[in-house]
């Protein structure tokens, strides 16, 4: 049973690279054990797209495409704890 806030439902954020103190499977489970999804590619309904290290070229172009917020490990730590996008 998680104990995480429950602070994504309903928000669509994408990974891509690897995210600084978490496996890829560990930043997925991070974002759905607070009720988000983790999908696999960028669209249109994408709250945020996190950039590790040796991100897919394909998922920042769409970001970029599609003005999707794009964000850092240490933004994603905020974004985690918060629900919300840094300012």
């Amino acid at each position: 049973v998680s104990t995480a806030p429950q602070n994504l439902v309903g928000k669509a954020v994408v990974v891509t690279g690897t995210v600084e103190g978490f496996s890829r499977e560990g930043a997925q489970e991070a974002i759905t054990s607070r009720g988000g999804k983790s999908p696999g590619s960028v669209s249109a309904k994408t709250f945020a797209l996190v950039v590790g290290s040796e991100p897919g070229v394909s998922k920042l172009t769409k970001a970029e495409q599609l003005n999707v917020p794009i964000i850092n490990s240490a933004d994603f730590l905020k974004l985690l704890e918060t629900g919300e996008l840094p300012k």
